[in-house]
């Protein structure tokens, strides 16, 4: 995970470096939109990988909140959480740039976190730059 999300960091990178090399807006569009959408991917799956354990020691024991804290969990009722929840969160995350519903407790959540908010940042920030200076 540590390799594809450094591919993803270098891909943004070179995405901004040849930024001003995009003369047309739907391709530059495209392209930012893809690494979004991997932004989103790759994190959802290392919160996914990263809380309680990770999915196999989530599912032999009961899923105690270690880095993450969801909604249904405040209550104290037995609750599991799958993949698709650990996606929202990552969704949620490159859309609003910080945790929306679901807090992170651990320190290596809250650094992916701050690590998510800030490639998806940069990716909406230098979209939105260029995609003003082409049309």
């Amino acid at each position: 995970m540590g390799f594809v999300t450094l591919a993803l960091i270098v891909e943004m990178a070179l995405l901004i470096i040849k930024i001003s090399t995009f003369n047309s807006g739907f391709i530059l569009l495209r392209s930012e939109t893809l690494l979004w959408i991997s932004n989103v991917l790759v994190f959802s799956v290392w919160y996914w990988n990263i809380d309680g354990g990770g999915p196999r020691k989530r599912h032999e024991n009961a899923h105690q909140a270690n880095d993450f804290l969801f909604p249904q969990q405040v209550n104290g009722a037995s609750w599991e959480t799958h993949f698709f929840d650990y996606l929202f969160v990552a969704f949620t995350g490159a859309t609003a740039f910080s945790p929306t519903d679901t807090a992170p407790l651990g320190r290596r959540a809250k650094v992916l976190m701050k690590l998510e908010g800030l490639i998806s940042f940069m990716i909406v920030a230098f979209l939105i730059s260029r995609v003003a200076n082409i049309f």
